[in-house]
Protein backbone atom coordinates (compact mmCIF):
# COMPACT_ATOMS: atom_id res chain seq x y z
CA UNK A 1 0.00 0.00 0.00
CA UNK A 2 1.17 3.49 -0.75
CA UNK A 3 2.39 5.64 2.11
CA UNK A 4 0.12 8.66 2.40
CA UNK A 5 2.24 11.41 3.89
CA UNK A 6 0.29 14.62 4.40
CA UNK A 7 2.72 17.51 4.07
CA UNK A 8 1.39 21.06 4.37
CA UNK A 9 3.63 23.81 2.99
CA UNK A 10 2.97 27.52 2.77
CA UNK A 11 2.92 28.88 -0.82
CA UNK A 12 6.26 30.68 -0.24
CA UNK A 13 7.90 27.59 1.21
CA UNK A 14 6.44 25.41 -1.52
CA UNK A 15 7.83 27.65 -4.26
CA UNK A 16 11.27 27.69 -2.61
CA UNK A 17 11.39 23.92 -2.19
CA UNK A 18 10.17 23.37 -5.73
CA UNK A 19 12.86 25.65 -7.11
CA UNK A 20 15.49 23.76 -5.12
CA UNK A 21 14.19 20.40 -6.32
CA UNK A 22 14.26 21.44 -9.96
CA UNK A 23 17.57 23.30 -9.90
CA UNK A 24 20.18 21.66 -12.09
CA UNK A 25 18.34 18.35 -12.32
CA UNK A 26 15.91 18.53 -15.18
CA UNK A 27 16.77 16.13 -17.91
CA UNK A 28 18.18 13.71 -15.30
CA UNK A 29 16.08 10.97 -16.86
CA UNK A 30 18.62 10.67 -19.63
CA UNK A 31 16.29 12.24 -22.16
CA UNK A 32 18.35 15.41 -22.10
CA UNK A 33 17.27 19.02 -22.11
CA UNK A 34 15.92 21.36 -19.51
CA UNK A 35 12.45 20.93 -18.04
CA UNK A 36 12.39 24.61 -17.27
CA UNK A 37 13.41 25.90 -20.65
CA UNK A 38 12.56 22.97 -22.91
CA UNK A 39 15.66 23.85 -24.90
CA UNK A 40 16.15 20.34 -26.24
CA UNK A 41 12.63 20.05 -27.57
CA UNK A 42 12.22 20.24 -31.31
CA UNK A 43 9.00 22.21 -30.82
CA UNK A 44 6.79 23.73 -28.17
CA UNK A 45 3.35 22.26 -28.91
CA UNK A 46 3.16 20.68 -25.46
CA UNK A 47 5.22 23.14 -23.47
CA UNK A 48 3.91 23.71 -19.90
CA UNK A 49 0.81 25.84 -19.44
CA UNK A 50 0.16 27.13 -15.93
CA UNK A 51 -3.30 26.80 -14.43
CA UNK A 52 -5.24 26.31 -11.21
CA UNK A 53 -7.05 23.07 -12.06
CA UNK A 54 -5.44 19.68 -12.66
CA UNK A 55 -7.03 17.03 -14.86
CA UNK A 56 -6.02 13.38 -15.08
CA UNK A 57 -5.61 11.97 -18.57
CA UNK A 58 -7.26 8.59 -19.06
CA UNK A 59 -4.85 5.65 -19.07
CA UNK A 60 -6.65 4.21 -22.09
CA UNK A 61 -3.99 1.56 -22.82
CA UNK A 62 -3.90 0.35 -19.20
CA UNK A 63 -0.30 1.08 -18.29
CA UNK A 64 -1.21 1.01 -14.60
CA UNK A 65 -2.44 -2.06 -12.76
CA UNK A 66 -6.15 -2.20 -11.92
CA UNK A 67 -6.22 -0.82 -8.38
CA UNK A 68 -9.99 -0.61 -8.22
CA UNK A 69 -11.64 -0.37 -4.82
CA UNK A 70 -12.92 -3.83 -3.93
CA UNK A 71 -14.45 -5.37 -0.77
CA UNK A 72 -12.10 -7.88 0.86
CA UNK A 73 -14.04 -10.16 3.19
CA UNK A 74 -13.14 -12.93 5.60
CA UNK A 75 -14.30 -16.13 3.89
CA UNK A 76 -15.89 -17.63 7.00
CA UNK A 77 -17.93 -14.47 7.61
CA UNK A 78 -18.94 -14.35 3.95
CA UNK A 79 -20.04 -17.97 4.03
CA UNK A 80 -22.06 -17.48 7.20
CA UNK A 81 -24.24 -14.78 5.60
CA UNK A 82 -24.34 -14.25 1.83
CA UNK A 83 -25.89 -10.82 2.41
CA UNK A 84 -22.48 -9.57 3.59
CA UNK A 85 -20.79 -9.58 0.19
CA UNK A 86 -24.05 -8.72 -1.60
CA UNK A 87 -24.41 -5.57 0.51
CA UNK A 88 -20.83 -4.49 -0.11
CA UNK A 89 -21.27 -5.13 -3.85
CA UNK A 90 -24.11 -2.59 -3.75
CA UNK A 91 -21.50 0.00 -2.73
CA UNK A 92 -19.21 -1.06 -5.58
CA UNK A 93 -22.05 -0.58 -8.06
CA UNK A 94 -22.32 3.10 -7.07
CA UNK A 95 -18.72 4.13 -6.38
CA UNK A 96 -16.73 6.03 -9.04
CA UNK A 97 -13.33 7.69 -9.05
CA UNK A 98 -14.91 11.14 -9.30
CA UNK A 99 -16.95 10.44 -6.16
CA UNK A 100 -13.82 9.24 -4.40
CA UNK A 101 -12.04 12.46 -5.34
CA UNK A 102 -14.92 14.54 -4.01
CA UNK A 103 -15.06 12.63 -0.72
CA UNK A 104 -11.31 12.94 -0.19
CA UNK A 105 -11.55 16.67 -0.90
CA UNK A 106 -14.42 17.07 1.55
CA UNK A 107 -12.21 15.68 4.33
CA UNK A 108 -8.76 16.96 3.38
CA UNK A 109 -9.72 20.36 1.96
CA UNK A 110 -13.10 21.24 3.44
CA UNK A 111 -12.23 19.66 6.81
CA UNK A 112 -15.42 17.65 7.16
CA UNK A 113 -15.34 14.47 9.22
CA UNK A 114 -14.90 11.15 7.45
CA UNK A 115 -18.03 9.90 9.19
CA UNK A 116 -20.18 12.76 7.89
CA UNK A 117 -18.78 12.47 4.36
CA UNK A 118 -19.49 8.73 4.31
CA UNK A 119 -23.02 9.23 5.62
CA UNK A 120 -23.77 11.82 2.92
CA UNK A 121 -22.49 9.51 0.17
CA UNK A 122 -24.65 6.65 1.45
CA UNK A 123 -27.70 8.91 1.60
CA UNK A 124 -27.10 10.55 -1.79
CA UNK A 125 -26.69 7.16 -3.45
CA UNK A 126 -29.77 5.80 -1.63
CA UNK A 127 -27.71 2.98 -0.16
CA UNK A 128 -29.46 3.37 3.20
CA UNK A 129 -32.69 1.85 1.87
CA UNK A 130 -33.69 -1.31 0.05
CA UNK A 131 -30.98 -3.55 1.53
CA UNK A 132 -31.78 -6.42 3.88
CA UNK A 133 -30.74 -9.86 5.07
CA UNK A 134 -27.99 -8.77 7.40
CA UNK A 135 -27.52 -10.00 10.97
CA UNK A 136 -24.72 -10.21 13.50
CA UNK A 137 -21.66 -8.13 14.27
CA UNK A 138 -19.24 -7.01 11.57
CA UNK A 139 -15.96 -5.15 12.14
CA UNK A 140 -14.81 -3.09 9.17
CA UNK A 141 -11.13 -2.19 9.11
CA UNK A 142 -9.93 1.23 8.02
CA UNK A 143 -6.31 2.21 7.56
CA UNK A 144 -4.73 5.46 8.73
CA UNK A 145 -5.40 7.73 5.75
CA UNK A 146 -8.45 9.67 4.65
CA UNK A 147 -9.68 7.51 1.80
CA UNK A 148 -9.54 4.25 3.71
CA UNK A 149 -11.31 5.78 6.72
CA UNK A 150 -14.08 7.23 4.54
CA UNK A 151 -14.60 3.96 2.68
CA UNK A 152 -14.64 1.95 5.91
CA UNK A 153 -17.40 4.20 7.22
CA UNK A 154 -19.32 3.89 3.94
CA UNK A 155 -19.13 0.11 4.22
CA UNK A 156 -20.22 0.17 7.87
CA UNK A 157 -23.16 2.52 7.23
CA UNK A 158 -24.47 0.39 4.37
CA UNK A 159 -24.02 -2.83 6.35
CA UNK A 160 -25.98 -1.30 9.23
CA UNK A 161 -28.73 -0.30 6.79
CA UNK A 162 -28.90 -3.94 5.66
CA UNK A 163 -29.39 -5.22 9.23
CA UNK A 164 -25.85 -5.96 10.37
CA UNK A 165 -24.31 -4.36 13.45
CA UNK A 166 -21.20 -2.87 11.91
CA UNK A 167 -18.41 -0.87 13.51
CA UNK A 168 -15.20 0.64 12.16
CA UNK A 169 -11.83 -0.27 13.64
CA UNK A 170 -8.65 1.66 12.85
CA UNK A 171 -5.89 -0.68 11.73
CA UNK A 172 -2.30 -0.34 10.60
CA UNK A 173 -0.64 -1.19 7.31
CA UNK A 174 -1.35 -4.18 5.10
CA UNK A 175 1.26 -6.30 6.89
CA UNK A 176 -0.90 -5.96 10.00
CA UNK A 177 -4.49 -5.77 8.83
CA UNK A 178 -4.48 -8.48 6.17
CA UNK A 179 -3.52 -11.23 8.65
CA UNK A 180 -6.19 -9.85 11.00
CA UNK A 181 -8.72 -10.12 8.16
CA UNK A 182 -7.58 -13.65 7.37
CA UNK A 183 -7.96 -14.64 11.03
CA UNK A 184 -11.40 -13.06 11.27
CA UNK A 185 -10.43 -10.42 13.83
CA UNK A 186 -11.90 -7.96 11.35
CA UNK A 187 -14.37 -9.19 8.76
CA UNK A 188 -14.28 -6.55 6.01
CA UNK A 189 -11.77 -4.17 4.48
CA UNK A 190 -11.98 -1.76 1.49
CA UNK A 191 -9.02 -2.96 -0.58
CA UNK A 192 -7.17 -2.07 -3.78
CA UNK A 193 -7.52 -4.96 -6.19
CA UNK A 194 -4.13 -5.18 -7.91
CA UNK A 195 -2.06 -4.24 -4.86
CA UNK A 196 -3.87 -6.71 -2.61
CA UNK A 197 -3.60 -9.42 -5.25
CA UNK A 198 0.16 -9.07 -5.51
CA UNK A 199 0.57 -8.88 -1.73
CA UNK A 200 -1.30 -12.17 -1.32
CA UNK A 201 0.49 -13.71 -4.31
CA UNK A 202 3.86 -13.14 -2.64
CA UNK A 203 2.91 -14.53 0.77
CA UNK A 204 5.04 -17.58 1.69
CA UNK A 205 1.98 -19.82 2.06
CA UNK A 206 0.72 -18.86 -1.40
CA UNK A 207 3.38 -18.50 -4.13
CA UNK A 208 6.19 -16.83 -2.21
CA UNK A 209 8.19 -13.60 -2.55
CA UNK A 210 9.59 -14.53 -5.97
CA UNK A 211 6.19 -15.21 -7.53
CA UNK A 212 5.60 -13.82 -11.00
CA UNK A 213 3.10 -10.92 -11.02
CA UNK A 214 -0.50 -11.82 -11.87
CA UNK A 215 -2.18 -8.41 -11.64
CA UNK A 216 -2.58 -6.25 -14.73
CA UNK A 217 -4.48 -3.26 -16.03
CA UNK A 218 -7.42 -5.54 -16.85
CA UNK A 219 -9.88 -5.51 -13.94
CA UNK A 220 -11.64 -8.75 -14.84
CA UNK A 221 -8.41 -10.65 -15.47
CA UNK A 222 -6.91 -9.39 -12.21
CA UNK A 223 -10.00 -10.41 -10.23
CA UNK A 224 -9.92 -13.83 -11.90
CA UNK A 225 -6.28 -14.25 -10.86
CA UNK A 226 -6.96 -12.94 -7.36
CA UNK A 227 -9.88 -15.23 -6.54
CA UNK A 228 -7.99 -18.54 -6.05
CA UNK A 229 -5.13 -16.73 -4.28
CA UNK A 230 -7.56 -15.16 -1.81
CA UNK A 231 -9.17 -18.54 -1.16
CA UNK A 232 -5.80 -19.93 -0.07
CA UNK A 233 -5.64 -17.42 2.79
CA UNK A 234 -9.31 -17.53 3.78
CA UNK A 235 -10.53 -14.43 1.95
CA UNK A 236 -13.02 -13.57 -0.75
CA UNK A 237 -13.22 -10.49 -2.93
CA UNK A 238 -16.48 -8.83 -3.81
CA UNK A 239 -17.16 -6.99 -7.06
CA UNK A 240 -14.62 -4.28 -7.92
CA UNK A 241 -16.01 -0.76 -8.23
CA UNK A 242 -15.21 1.65 -11.05
CA UNK A 243 -13.35 3.80 -8.51
CA UNK A 244 -9.57 3.56 -8.63
CA UNK A 245 -6.71 4.89 -6.55
CA UNK A 246 -3.63 4.32 -8.66
CA UNK A 247 -0.80 6.17 -10.31
CA UNK A 248 -2.10 8.67 -12.85
CA UNK A 249 -0.72 11.50 -14.95
CA UNK A 250 -2.14 15.00 -14.79
CA UNK A 251 -1.84 18.20 -16.78
CA UNK A 252 -3.46 21.57 -16.23
CA UNK A 253 -6.96 21.98 -17.60
CA UNK A 254 -5.57 24.82 -19.67
CA UNK A 255 -3.09 22.53 -21.42
CA UNK A 256 -5.67 19.77 -21.89
CA UNK A 257 -8.13 22.27 -23.40
CA UNK A 258 -5.44 23.77 -25.64
CA UNK A 259 -4.49 20.34 -27.00
CA UNK A 260 -8.08 18.99 -26.90
CA UNK A 261 -6.92 15.81 -25.16
CA UNK A 262 -8.54 13.59 -22.53
CA UNK A 263 -6.39 10.46 -22.85
CA UNK A 264 -2.69 9.63 -22.82
CA UNK A 265 -2.98 8.27 -26.35
CA UNK A 266 -4.36 11.61 -27.55
CA UNK A 267 -1.55 13.38 -25.72
CA UNK A 268 1.02 11.26 -27.55
CA UNK A 269 -0.49 12.19 -30.91
CA UNK A 270 -0.52 15.88 -30.01
CA UNK A 271 3.03 15.93 -28.63
CA UNK A 272 5.10 14.23 -31.28
CA UNK A 273 7.55 17.13 -31.31
CA UNK A 274 9.07 15.96 -28.01
CA UNK A 275 8.20 19.12 -26.10
CA UNK A 276 6.68 17.40 -23.05
CA UNK A 277 8.32 17.69 -19.64
CA UNK A 278 7.54 15.43 -16.70
CA UNK A 279 7.64 15.67 -12.89
CA UNK A 280 7.53 12.85 -10.37
CA UNK A 281 9.52 10.91 -7.78
CA UNK A 282 13.26 10.49 -8.30
CA UNK A 283 12.81 6.85 -9.35
CA UNK A 284 10.29 7.73 -12.09
CA UNK A 285 12.85 7.63 -14.96
CA UNK A 286 13.60 3.98 -14.18
CA UNK A 287 10.22 2.60 -13.06
CA UNK A 288 8.13 0.70 -15.62
CA UNK A 289 4.88 2.35 -14.52
CA UNK A 290 6.34 5.85 -14.79
CA UNK A 291 8.50 7.42 -17.55
CA UNK A 292 9.65 4.19 -19.30
CA UNK A 293 6.06 2.94 -19.32
CA UNK A 294 4.80 6.17 -20.82
CA UNK A 295 7.48 5.96 -23.50
CA UNK A 296 6.97 2.28 -24.32
CA UNK A 297 3.19 2.03 -23.99
CA UNK A 298 2.21 5.37 -25.47
CA UNK A 299 5.26 6.43 -27.46
CA UNK A 300 5.56 9.67 -25.50
CA UNK A 301 8.81 11.60 -25.83
CA UNK A 302 10.13 13.89 -23.12
CA UNK A 303 12.38 16.93 -23.28
CA UNK A 304 13.25 16.62 -19.61
CA UNK A 305 12.37 15.33 -16.16
CA UNK A 306 12.11 17.27 -12.88
CA UNK A 307 12.37 15.23 -9.64
CA UNK A 308 9.71 16.28 -7.14
CA UNK A 309 7.71 13.84 -5.00
CA UNK A 310 5.24 10.95 -5.31
CA UNK A 311 1.93 12.57 -6.16
CA UNK A 312 2.47 15.23 -3.51
CA UNK A 313 2.46 19.02 -3.28
CA UNK A 314 5.74 19.50 -5.15
CA UNK A 315 4.54 17.60 -8.20
CA UNK A 316 1.18 19.36 -8.26
CA UNK A 317 2.84 22.75 -7.85
CA UNK A 318 5.28 22.01 -10.66
CA UNK A 319 2.35 21.36 -12.99
CA UNK A 320 0.08 24.22 -11.93
CA UNK A 321 2.92 26.76 -11.89
CA UNK A 322 3.85 25.83 -15.44
CA UNK A 323 7.26 24.38 -14.65
CA UNK A 324 6.45 21.03 -16.30
CA UNK A 325 3.82 19.82 -18.74
CA UNK A 326 2.63 16.83 -16.73
CA UNK A 327 3.27 14.93 -13.52
CA UNK A 328 2.52 11.77 -11.61
CA UNK A 329 -0.41 12.05 -9.18
CA UNK A 330 -2.88 9.64 -7.54
CA UNK A 331 -6.14 9.19 -9.43
CA UNK A 332 -8.35 9.82 -6.37
CA UNK A 333 -6.42 12.75 -4.86
CA UNK A 334 -8.80 15.33 -3.39
CA UNK A 335 -6.72 18.05 -5.05
CA UNK A 336 -8.25 16.93 -8.34
CA UNK A 337 -11.72 18.04 -7.24
CA UNK A 338 -13.24 20.69 -9.50
CA UNK A 339 -12.68 24.16 -8.09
Amino acid sequence: MRIRARTILTPLALTAVLATAACGQSGSSGTGGSAASGSSASGDACAPVAGKQLVVLDDDQHLQNADNIVPAVNAQAAGANPALVQTLDAVSAKLTTDQLVQMNAAVDVQRQSAEDVAKKFVSDQKLDTGLSGGSGNVVVGGSNFTESTVLANVYADVLNAAGFTATVQAVGNRELYLPALERGEIQVFPEYLATATEFINKQPEVNGPDAAPVASGDVDATLQAATPLAQKVGLVFGTPSKATDQNAFAVTKELADKLKVTTLSELAKACGDGSLTLAGPTECPTRPYCQPGLEQTYGLKFAGFTPTDTGGPLTKAAITQGNVSMGLVFSSDGALAQQ
